[in-house]
């Protein structure tokens, strides 16, 4: 989920202004750069259990311990309860947190792929020197593999009360998604409305390879679920209004005005007014824009309104002032670090971008839902026309893999970003999924128990 909202508190008085905030994004191929987020599931060293907000070993006590390495608290009041530490700020980043209290960093705007490497990892650092004291610990993976829905805390955040009360009208899984499932996504940018077109297309038809080769959630409470991604098979049943694969986006005349009308048909969740959330889920925000929400009779939105209420879709690929790829499941720091460098690799590199237009642009719809909805069982092995989606990814790696190359934007020892993107080559060559590996280690030495997930791959 995404964190404070910065966006002014403008009134909204002409559809344009909408589309206006999409067009504001474009900027020019030398101020492109790599935006990386990952989530992680917390859980106490002695029993496992996720972390409670409250308490000496709680979230809380986590987020301001993280204030030794200069993050600068941000506080929310609920109810009118006491302000409590729900994110932290420094230097362009934030550190947040999902609904069961999954600790997300939402990385600064950075150049190279080794300045986001370094960034994860000092991240990851300083989270370990906190949570070590508190005798916590932190796993990457899709979905919690251990414990059940109802085991898992909440946070004391406003719009999740809300989100909470919402979920199980629209879908029967939304709850999952907000208190079990945690993701890597990377936002990138692009340099007019014709490129955003293509990036987003490609993007959206390779988004089921990076699910693919992503896959690690294949426990559900303590057993095997029958997926690889569970986590992405969580949101084909989550609310329908504001998921998908967004079929729109490859007809004829697709451009910002077309997403916004999409955006437009989202349902509303709130509306943040006055330091507090006001409840308008399921309301229509053209009728907001008109000033005829009941909720706030009168009231038009403004740039927050509008830049929360984008926040709220959950396409596989979002659209907002850059683009958000979002199919992949959490993992350890090295797919941390290869999720941004298959994309970039695929979107900042001209050549590689007409290549990856060429292997996708005649995928039917019907091949683009077969591969959604395939990969979070079968993944890799999926098949795919005369071959199978292993194939296609190694494809689409090499495509990625040689943009990279050209980028050339090499680090203090002369290294190129290609690098990181090899635990994804790995598997890919070697056709097995990370939790496929997992499923291994549970039928073999791991005895039919979960836990030593939590010892063997935790950061």
């Amino acid at each position: 989920m995404s964190g404070p909202s910065s966006a002014s508190d403008t009134p909204i008085t002409d559809r344009r202004q909408l589309v206006e905030v999409l067009a504001s994004g474009e900027k020019p191929i030398g101020d492109w750069r790599i935006g990386t987020e990952h989530e992680k599931f917390g859980f106490r060293l002695d029993d496992l259990r996720p972390p409670t907000f409250d308490g000496e070993r709680g979230i809380e006590a986590l987020l301001e311990g993280l204030t030794r390495f200069g993050w600068e608290p941000y506080r929310e009041s609920v109810d009118g309860q006491p302000a409590r530490t729900i994110a932290l700020l420094r230097d362009g980043a934030s550190v947040t947190l999902e609904p069961a209290g999954q600790l997300e960093l939402s990385g600064a705007p950075l150049e190279t792929l080794h300045q986001t490497c370094k960034e994860v990892g000092t991240h990851l650092r300083e989270v370990r020197e906190v949570a070590d004291e508190l005798r916590l610990g932190f796993l990457g993976m899709g979905f919690q593999p251990k414990w059940r829905r109802d085991e898992m805390p909440w946070m004391p955040k406003g719009r999740y009360r809300i989100m909470r009360d919402y979920m199980p009208k629209v879908g029967q899984l939304g709850l999952d998604m907000m208190t079990r499932t945690c993701t890597v996504q990377v936002n990138l940018d692009y340099a007019s409305e014709a490129d955003m077109v293509k990036k987003f297309r490609v993007s959206l038809a390779l988004q089921p390879i990076a699910t693919a080769l992503f896959a690690d959630s294949p426990f559900t409470e303590g057993r095997p679920n029958g997926y690889l991604s569970y986590r992405s098979h969580i949101w084909t049943d989550t609310d329908a209004d504001r998921t998908g694969m967004l079929d729109f986006v490859f007809e004829d005349g697709f451009g910002y005005e077309r997403y916004v009308d999409y955006l437009l048909d989202v349902p509303m969740y709130f509306s943040h007014r006055d330091g507090q959330y006001v409840d308008a889920s399921g309301k229509s925000f053209r009728k907001f824009l008109k000033g005829e929400l009941d909720v706030l009779p009168g009231a038009l939105p403004t740039l927050r309104d509008w830049n929360d209420h984008m926040t709220t879709a959950f396409p596989e690929v979002r659209l907002k002032k850059y683009l958000e790829m979002r199919g992949a499941d959490s993992g350890p720091w090295n797919r941390i670090c290869a999720l941004p460098a298959f994309w970039v690799g695929l979107l900042y590199d001209d050549a590689a971008l007409d290549a990856a237009w060429d292997l996708v642009k005649d995928f039917t719809l019907a091949e683009r839902h077969a591969l959604r909805d395939g990969v979070p069982k079968q993944a890799l092995t999926l098949p795919f026309r005369d071959a199978s989606v292993r194939e296609l990814a190694i494809e689409a790696l090499k495509i990625s893999h040689a943009g990279l190359r050209r980028r050339a934007r090499a680090d203090a020892c002369g290294s190129d970003e290609s690098g990181f993107i090899e635990p994804l080559l790995e598997i890919a060559e070697a056709g097995q999924t990370p939790a496929e590996r997992k499923l291994a280690l549970f039928h073999g030495e791991w005895n039919g128990s979960v836990d030593p997930v939590f010892r063997e791959f935790a950061y």
